[in-house]
């Protein structure tokens, strides 16, 4: 049931956001504005008033929210309202008849047709005495008083006296202070509110073994290690990201180990894949040898600290044949009639060198032992932790583990790897994690984008935030082996400037697309299976690197409060289907994208503007700076562009105040 209430003169009902009827929160960062609306009706045509209670983690009501109608004659109502701080707040929707407006209207009719003048101005004195009762004592309850001596002043004009009970400091005095008849209230809605790494942040996943490391042929490989990863770090700060995420640094099981490209047999000297979890080395919370010592981890966690960097580190709840838990919790696995362990499977993917959790027996002890290993790693600098494939668990088990880390540390982001069905997708972002992978990887065209754009800011945006990978370790989408450089500087723009958060996998900025075959989406010589040092300082000294486009894509994210929102997205019109537009806009802050997604030819379009949603006149003109080119255009409703691959891919057009002098060229681009 809807936390509404319809006992009431004034029903309220399907009060939103309400995540699981209420049963679970809405979410929001400190500083992100959404909208709470309810259907709210009276009896006849009796004018009704609403207003939202925000109240803290504290329980105390901020002051509160008037609502309006958000379509004429829809009953519809509602108000944005901003959390200001991390924490368990409630809001709910306040609703009341409203006799002034109600009297408004009526007078509004019968005052100039002459009808019963004299008795509703009277019901107008009188409704307005009461009101200014509630009206604190000074400059507004005299106005309100004022406005009563006018409608019984039978000296003046009829239509005189109603104007006076209508004059701008009577109407701002009653808004304020509205005369409130047969109030309700629905019942308060959950709101959590977390830290802002929770809906934003740029992402750079690395893997620290192949930092460093030397690959000679017919030589034994050398792993890199935390020390020689460490000297990574500052080229990805001055890129602009804020976390860098590590597939799992424990050590890997020989048992089934896979070769190169996913071959069922290694040499002695492949490394295996990461996320093999387990050996008698150690489990989950053990670091694999070759990568060096807890404290060399502890230091590399130091130095990301000190360049402004967030760890994510990977839990991928998941073993090896090796693990110490198949001997220790054979409970923890799943048998064949046979009595070995089932593998992996994601057909038509097979990990045999990987043995899945089974659930069954022990849910208790899995979750005890995953929150051990959970605070262990926080206790190493550790708070934020990407899940593998968080959707192959039971959605109760990860409610738990997620409620029992944030109980005592609210700051730990989770992030769900979950490339699955959209109902799972959506579960595991309402039982807790702040973040998901989406879709996005697969969405080129147009029509694409602005549908899924548009079901993420709108109507999941209340419980799941999106994380906008361009690019995993298992994905290199089709794209990109086909659009070249230009399809990844498209893709980077899309993802940097739709979604508060976004992510690239090492060496996207070399614009790296080899598949290892035709049709699939796994690399030539994946990183999972192999070392693959890169020589980054060649790549940037010979330009064949976009990280300056990186670069300047977080510098404009930093810079601008609306590229830090997902609820804020709108798409103007375009009349070509190779190019989009859409704008994001907090406060004074408007930016505005135009991007072509066709990455071999130029596009030419006419962008159509709706600029309400800009926040300017239907006739505005308005200079417009290229966060891109540095250039400055003169905007307004109408706009012709061109777009180049290779040259201009994009706009990413900040909207400069309309008294701002334009410092750049014509508007054909």
């Amino acid at each position: 049931m809807n936390p509404g209430t319809v006992t009431s003169r004034v029903p309220i009902v399907d009060v939103r956001p309400a995540v699981d009827c209420g049963r679970r929160p809405a979410k929001a960062v400190p500083g992100e504005s959404f909208q709470v609306s309810a259907t709210v009706f009276g009896e006849g045509h009796a004018a009704v008033g609403a207003n939202v209670v925000l109240r803290d983690p504290d329980g105390r009501p901020g002051p509160w929210t008037p609502m309006r109608e958000l379509s004429p004659g829809s009953d519809r109502w509602g108000a944005d309202v901003t959390p200001t701080a991390v924490g368990n707040w409630t809001f709910l929707v306040e609703a009341w008849g409203d006799p002034v407006s109600s009297w408004r209207r009526s007078a509004g009719i019968k005052v100039p047709a002459g009808i019963d003048t004299e008795l509703i101005l009277e019901e107008g004195a009188e409704l307005y005495e009461r009101a200014a009762s509630g009206v604190p004592e000074g400059p507004a309850r005299d106005a309100v008083l004022a406005a009563v001596d006018a409608l019984r002043d039978d000296t003046r004009p009829p239509a005189a006296r109603h104007a006076a009970a209508l004059s701008p400091d009577v109407t701002a005095a009653l808004a304020d202070h509205p005369l409130r008849e047969h109030v309700s209230r629905s019942a308060p809605l959950p709101l959590l509110v977390e830290r802002e790494r929770a809906l934003y942040g740029a992402w750079y996943e690395m893997f620290p073994r192949s930092e460093g490391a030397v690959v000679r042929a017919g030589e034994r490989p050398v792993s890199g290690t935390f020390k020689t990863a460490a000297a990574r770090l500052p080229a990805i700060a001055a890129m602009g990201f804020d976390v860098v995420y590590l597939p799992p640094i424990h050590p890997i099981g020989t048992t089934y180990r896979k070769g190169p490209d996913n071959s069922l047999s290694a040499d002695p000297w492949d490394v295996g894949v990461p996320w093999a979890v387990g050996s008698p080395e150690g489990g989950h919370d053990a670091i694999h040898p070759d990568l060096g010592t807890l404290d060399d981890f502890d230091a590399f966690v130091r130095r990301a600290e000190e360049l402004g960097l967030e760890i994510a580190l990977d839990f991928a709840l998941q073993c090896s044949p090796d693990h110490p838990w198949v001997e220790k919790h054979p409970e923890w696995f799943q048998h064949r009639p046979d009595g070995t362990i089932a593998y992996a499977e994601n057909p038509p993917k097979k990990y045999q060198d990987i043995y899945p959790i089974a659930f069954d027996q022990d849910m208790p002890g899995l979750i005890e032992e995953t929150t051990r290993i959970l605070r262990f790693w926080m206790r190493h600098g550790v708070r934020v932790f990407r899940v593998d494939n968080p959707h192959t668990k039971p959605v109760v088990f990860w409610e738990r583990v997620i409620a029992d880390i944030n109980r005592t540390d609210p700051d730990v982001v989770f992030l769900a790897e979950a490339f699955t069905r959209p109902a799972i997708m959506r579960e595991l972002a309402k039982a807790g994690f702040q973040q998901s992978y989406t879709y996005f990887t697969w969405r080129d065209t147009k029509q694409e984008l602005t549908e899924y754009l548009t079901e993420l800011s709108r109507d999941t945006a209340a419980y799941m935030r999106p994380n906008f990978f361009v690019n995993t370790p298992d994905i290199l989408p089709g794209y990109l082996q086909k659009g070249g450089r230009t399809a990844f500087e498209v893709r980077a723009v899309l993802a940097a400037t739709l979604s508060p958060a976004w992510g690239v996998y090492a060496g996207y900025e070399l614009c790296e697309n080899t598949p290892a075959r035709r049709g699939g989406e796994e690399y030539l010589h994946s990183e999972k299976y192999e070392l693959r040092p890169r020589d980054w300082e060649s790549a940037e000294r010979e330009g064949r690197s976009i990280a300056p486009l990186i670069t300047t894509l977080n510098h404009v994210r930093r810079g601008h409060p609306a590229l830090r929102r997902l609820r804020n997205l709108h798409f103007h019109h375009t009349d070509n289907d190779a190019v989009i537009a859409y704008s994001k806009r907090s406060g004074a802050d408007t930016v505005l994208v135009v991007v072509n997604l066709d990455p071999h030819h130029t596009k030419e379009a006419t962008v159509s503007l709706d600029m309400p949603q800009l926040g300017l006149d239907a006739h505005a003109t308005v200079p417009v700076h290229d966060e891109l080119t540095g250039e400055t255009y003169q905007w307004g409703r109408t706009n012709y562009v061109r777009l180049e691959p290779g040259r201009a891919p994009a706009h990413i057009l900040t909207v400069l105040r309309p008294s701002s002098p334009p410092t750049g060229g014509s508007p054909t681009t």
